[in-house]
């Protein structure tokens, strides 16, 4: 008996899900109230949630209980709560967006041939404090620890277009005549905002281009700028920018961000 218990014990263990199917639902709720523009009537919730209304009542009460969703007592919507908002908080002092998006770069350098790099303003101008090479591609200008120039290089047009014009200007001053290229025009930053990055071949060499796109913090704040180095006549083809240009929009998510 004991062996036909233990079995059907197995059998048990077999069909369980190795998830809380319950914990599923409330998470889903919570991102729902996330999503939201604002506090949220029962029956839309339970739309976007997927659930029916009952169910979706039980799961708002218990979370109300909890603290991590809240009601107002005139209208009865939900939002969320103070308990939610506390871990939000935490989580986000808790990341490093420079290291996120160095993540990031150290994973897209093995997926295509280039260079690979995270930079951080600094009052000298971008500067490269992440590089990680590709085996595939041999040729790089840059290397860890490296200062950009501000007026000639796809990482200095990123940092012009929202920096503010007196730090851009103060680093301009310190540079060397040999980085000072002509001054972007505005319809050349506003560019770069729209499309989400910039591209610009090397002025050094011209078979190199690099690719450079922004990363926000949770405070919508420039955190730093992610770049590659390639081959011109393969990054277009094997599409490098799109792949840098959706790393920094990984990047700028996981760091609390919203791209602009």
């Amino acid at each position: 008996m004991s062996r036909a218990i233990l079995a059907n014990g197995d059998k048990e263990a077999g069909k369980r899900s190795p998830t809380i199917q319950s914990v599923s639902i409330a998470a889903r709720f919570l991102d729902v109230l996330a999503q939201a523009e604002g506090p949220m009537a029962l029956g839309e919730i339970a739309r976007r949630g997927r659930t029916g209304t009952s169910t979706a009542h039980r799961y708002m009460q218990s979370l109300v209980r909890e603290g991590l969703v809240s009601q107002d007592e005139v209208t009865g919507h939900y939002d969320l709560g103070p308990a939610a908002l506390n871990i939000g908080i935490r989580a986000l002092r808790r990341i490093d967006p420079v290291e996120v998006a160095a993540r990031m770069m150290k994973t897209l350098s093995g997926e295509i041939a280039a260079a690979c790099g995270v930079a951080i303003w600094t009052e000298r101008g971008p500067t490269i404090v992440r590089w990680y090479r590709n085996a595939d591609f041999f040729i790089s200008t840059v290397s860890l620890g490296d200062v950009l120039p501000v007026n000639n290089s796809a990482c200095g047009l990123v940092f012009q277009a929202y920096l503010s014009k007196e730090a851009i200007a103060a680093a301009r001053k310190i540079q060397p005549a040999t980085f000072r290229g002509p001054v972007p025009k505005a319809v050349d930053l506003e560019a770069v905002r729209h499309e989400g990055g910039a591209e610009l071949n090397e002025h050094l060499f011209s078979m190199l281009t690099g690719k450079a796109a922004p990363v926000f913090d949770a405070q919508n704040e420039l955190a730093c700028v992610v770049t590659t180095v390639s081959f011109v006549e393969t990054a277009d083809v094997r599409g490098h920018r799109g792949a840098l240009f959706a790393a920094a929009e990984r990047a700028t998510f996981e760091s609390g961000g919203a791209a602009r």
